[in-house]
């Protein structure tokens, strides 16, 4: 059991009880929503959603995460299932599979405690992956609020679908969607109102009044009741291998969506949350209960938390009440127009086009923003999981591009400070006479050592009196390999041609231990290897570091 609940102080129980009120107002409509563009009959929200806000409850790791159906994990298990098979009868079962494998996968990544791999996908790549998902999905909608199918391809494809079909476009559909869209753009003004489900409960009305469905609205159509009873996905052998492919896509946005946004309320309340622990076991066990792939959502943890939230208690309360909804209210969904629905999900992705930012890389990081550019392009042209995975690639790229060229410093001494500091930084910093000391801002490793090296040689060349010394500086270096210790022999060897010294300083105890198995220890060792920028200074040149 989780340990909040054994401590839970009854004085919460009033502001989570209302914010699992807020929860379930939000998570019922757009579970609905969300259950459509993954693909699957909507009575899969009611067999998804309480399985994942109870069992994150249980064993997750934020008390203020609320889990469920999101855009990003619907659509990316659509694309991930279509890609396996485009039956419609197999679609539940190839979804709940899904989710079970990407499960298992989070779970099995916590256990080897790989969380730290979402650090290596770049922030400038999920703004422009989050950007041409919400581009997708909102052309994929809007073919509910024009009465017309957008059709089948990437996102240019759509509309060109959209588009072509002008004339059939349904005004009364228009006119639903149109008024769906601005009523929930009205939250802004009212924003302790639950928007969706009010507009929700609105075209519910309007359409049993008005019989909207004989003016050629579609509506959703009878949802069966729906309470979650366990099931395993019947699908092939061959279908679960050809689901684990996509499922890594899948996972990896599934974990780092929920765990930005826990992390985000743990930085503000003053708590922490385990990255190993996300979403792993949610997913299992909503995959075993015929749901679908969930993730942490950033609007309803919000909604909750403003609503007086604060604790796990506001997910069980919402699972009892979206459990209340799909045993006995199901069928109040009937009448629903689809372009309500449609509305729903648009409004709710638009957080995802940061025009803002994108503007920001324009301005001030002109590589960022072809990496988010890249992205977005990606997505929209080759779909989502090819367009996630290019975004993945040009995050190890950028990273790759930034750790392989790092800057070599030269330093100086802060008069009376005994500081070195970087000489283009601090104009006051004096260089110690006839001496070079450099340090490479960033670790040294096999892919950038080679770029050192050649720095350091064309300063010892640019400098108007050749040093009759090198001081390399390597406390940004926890770890030495071959190849790092090789080239920094050659140096050694380049140098001594050239009638100069190289000293290395600060080395830490991890590099120090493999430089002492290297031949470049016999070169360096005793006189060469110091403890301090100081101490190297000063036993070349008599002091001068300390006068």
């Amino acid at each position: 059991m989780a340990d909040w609940v054994r401590g839970y102080r009854r004085g919460l129980l009033r502001g989570d009880v209302l914010a699992g009120l807020t929860v379930w107002a939000s998570i019922v409509p757009e579970s609905v929503a969300y259950a459509e563009i993954a693909g699957v009959p909507p009575q899969n929200a009611f067999y998804a959603a309480p399985i994942a806000l109870a069992g994150y409850a249980l064993l997750g790791g934020s008390r203020f995460l609320i889990v469920g159906a999101t855009s990003a994990a619907a659509v990316l298990s659509a694309s991930t299932v279509k890609g396996v098979s485009s039956d419609p009868g197999a679609v539940v079962g190839l979804s709940a599979a899904l989710a079970v494998i990407v499960g298992a996968v989070l779970v099995a990544a916590g256990a080897a405690r790989l969380g730290f791999l979402t650090n290596f996908l770049a922030e400038p790549a999920l703004v422009g992956f989050l950007f041409g998902m919400a581009l997708t999905i909102m052309v994929r909608q809007t073919g509910k609020i024009l009465g017309v199918s957008s059709g089948e391809g990437d996102f240019f494809e759509r509309l060109a679908k959209l588009l072509s079909q002008a004339g059939d476009w349904s005004w009364t559909t228009i006119t639903v969607g149109v008024a769906a869209v601005a009523s929930l753009l009205l939250e802004r003004l009212l924003p302790r109102l639950p928007a969706s489900l009010i507009v929700l409960a609105v075209g519910l009305i309007l359409s049993q009044a008005l019989n909207l469905h004989a003016h050629g609205v579609q509506t959703v159509g009878r949802i069966p009741a729906a309470v979650p009873v366990p099931d395993l996905p019947g699908i092939t052998s061959a279908d679960w291998a050809e689901l684990a492919g996509g499922s890594l896509g899948v996972a990896l946005v599934v974990f780092a969506e929920s765990y930005s946004i826990a992390s985000r309320f743990a930085r503000l309340h003053g708590n922490e949350v385990k990255a190993d622990r996300e979403m792993g076991a949610v997913n299992l066990a909503v995959g075993f209960f015929r749901g679908f792939a969930v993730s942490g959502s950033a609007s309803r943890s919000a909604a909750a938390e403003g609503a007086g939230g604060r604790s796990p208690m506001v997910s069980l309360v919402a699972a009892a009440l979206v459990l209340f909804t799909g045993a006995f209210l199901t069928s109040l969904f009937t009448p629903l127009p689809e372009a309500v629905l449609g509305a729903i999900v648009i409004v709710a992705v638009k957080g995802f086009l940061r025009v803002g930012e994108i503007r920001r890389y324009a301005t001030h990081d002109r590589p960022s923003l072809w990496v988010a550019l890249t992205a977005l392009i990606g997505v929209l042209v080759f779909d989502l999981l090819p367009g996630l995975m290019l975004a993945v690639l040009m995050s190890l790229l950028l990273f790759i591009a930034y750790s392989s060229t790092p800057r070599v410093a030269v330093l100086g001494l802060l008069t009376g400070t005994g500081v070195w500091g970087d000489l283009q930084e601090h104009p006051r910093a004096v260089a110690a006479p006839g001496i070079l000391v450099a340090r490479p801002d960033g670790a040294l490793f096999f892919g950038n050592v080679h770029r050192v090296r050649t720095a350091v040689k064309d300063l010892v060349a640019a400098s108007d009196r050749p040093p009759r010394a090198v001081v390399v500086d390597l406390t940004a270096s926890y770890r030495l390999g071959l190849p790092v210790l090789d080239t920094l022999a050659d140096l050694a060897a380049d140098l001594d041609h050239q009638g100069v010294e190289l000293h290395v300083a600060r080395i830490r105890a991890g590099p120090t231990r493999s430089l002492s198995r290297h031949p470049l220890h016999a070169t360096l060792n005793p006189d060469r290897l110091h403890a301090t920028l100081t101490d190297a200074v000063n036993a070349l040149s008599d002091g001068w570091g300390t006068s």
